[in-house]
């Protein structure tokens, strides 16, 4: 069983990315649906709102309990979070509140020490709680949207395998959280195993939309994002034979410590040219910075990995 002080940074930290996360999900969601489907993007607008509420709680009570390691690796928020908010602000007219990024970089910026705050522990609970109950319903909302796609029912802009991307993001974020409620430890030797064959799927296919997204003009852009997408393939299927192997498993994680660290470059790039209007692409720079902090969650993991191996 993990202690109190433990379960509050786990808690904290999980909620920081993931709350962010899934309100772009789905924000992503929400614009993406034509003017006949107006009531799924009403739906979607709901659980923006609902994670964008939770978001600002975890902020809120954060301050002095994360750790430095997570502060620093750019999985919270990166140079360009603040501006790509604002731009799709911009482009979409949808009113995000770009205060809880504001407010979250002042607490990344001035990190205070652990306070013992009265009742922390209990309000995590709480905030771990509403968590459960928000990502069922997205995660529900998921399935339904993809399912009515795959019949033919509804269009939508977004790729039905970009959905599904979101649908097991947000089911690993509900599990993590229900571990956490109950106090369970994690074995990290096969967390290991799971997260990195996870991560890899996960990078693979944030290059297969990138290069879907992109001007077909975009032509260097768009051999690299293809050439990440089938090397994150292979390291997915390397992962997958190391559980038979364990051995196996120290060169995955180097080699996907290699690989993420060159795909973090191509995002950072991809984002600065599109926020400059440098790259031509039917993407929003939200979407890359979101991958780029998705990428920059699981160097952190794989750092870790590599650090307890």
């Amino acid at each position: 069983m993990i202690s109190g002080d433990e379960f509050v940074r786990q808690s904290l930290e999980l909620h920081l990315f993931f709350s962010r996360i899934m309100k772009e999900h789905a924000f992503f969601l929400q614009i993406s649906f034509p003017p006949k489907k107006s009531i799924y993007a009403s739906d979607a607008e709901a659980f923006r709102r609902g994670f964008d509420m939770l978001l600002s709680d975890a902020v809120f009570i954060s301050n002095g309990l994360i750790s430095e390691e997570v502060i620093k690796s750019g999985e919270l928020l990166t140079p360009f979070t603040l501006e790509a908010e604002m731009s799709a602000v911009y482009y979409t007219g949808v009113n995000i509140p770009i205060n809880i990024t504001k407010t979250e970089n002042e607490l990344i910026n001035n990190t205070l020490t652990i306070d013992n705050c009265i009742g922390i522990e209990h309000k995590v609970i709480t905030i771990n709680n509403r968590a459960l109950e928000l990502i069922k319903g997205i995660a529900n909302f998921k399935k339904v949207v993809l399912s009515e796609i795959k019949e033919g029912k509804i269009f939508t802009s977004n790729y039905p395998l970009l959905i599904d991307h979101m649908l097991r993001e947000a089911m690993l974020y509900f599990k993590l959280i229900y571990k956490l409620q109950r106090r369970e430890d994690i074995d990290l030797k096969r967390e290991t195993y799971e997260q990195e064959t996870f991560w890899n799927r996960n990078m693979a296919e944030h290059s297969k939309f990138i290069l879907g997204f992109l001007d077909p003009v975009e032509d260097k852009l768009t051999n690299i994002a293809g050439n990440f997408g089938k090397e994150f393939e292979l390291l997915t299927e390397q992962a997958k034979k190391a559980v038979k192997d364990s051995a196996f498993i120290l060169k995955v994680t180097d080699d996907s410590i290699k690989l993420n660290f060159e795909i973090v470059k191509f995002k950072r790039k991809v984002i600065q040219g599109l926020l400059d209007s440098k790259v031509k692409a039917v993407m929003l720079p939200l979407v890359c910075d979101h991958t780029l902090r998705e990428a920059n969650h699981y160097l952190c993991l794989l750092k870790i990995f590599r650090r307890d191996m």
